[in-house]
């Protein structure tokens, strides 16, 4: 099992919790909280060895626009290919935003 942190620069905080895939399903899991406003952290725990490089590129993509909400996501991870990774940040972060949206008006 290997683990990885990183940070990203980012705006306001996140609306509310989100949760996209499951990682019993040989996928992955993305668990999203609101982080601290300015700054988006992200922890990925992978059953996959010597894949630092991959993950790192396909989060920097993702959070390469710092306008972003600041989130604090958990990524468990038991071998999903970069494309499903982009697509379970995708839909915590639509989950996140959609919450919030309704609730704001």
């Amino acid at each position: 099992m290997q683990t990885l942190s990183l940070d990203y620069p980012a705006g306001a905080p996140a609306a509310c919790r989100a949760l996209a895939g499951v990682v019993g399903s040989g996928d992955l899991e993305v668990l999203l909280e609101p982080g601290e406003a300015g700054r988006s952290t992200v922890a990925i725990n992978t059953s996959v060895d010597g894949v630092n490089e991959i993950w790192t590129a396909v989060i920097d993509r993702i959070f390469a626009d710092d306008s972003q909400p600041a989130v604090a996501l958990e990524i468990n991870d038991f071998g999903a290919t970069p494309a499903v990774v982009r697509l379970r940040i995708a839909q915590a972060l639509e989950i996140a935003h959609t919450a919030g949206a309704r609730t704001d008006g």
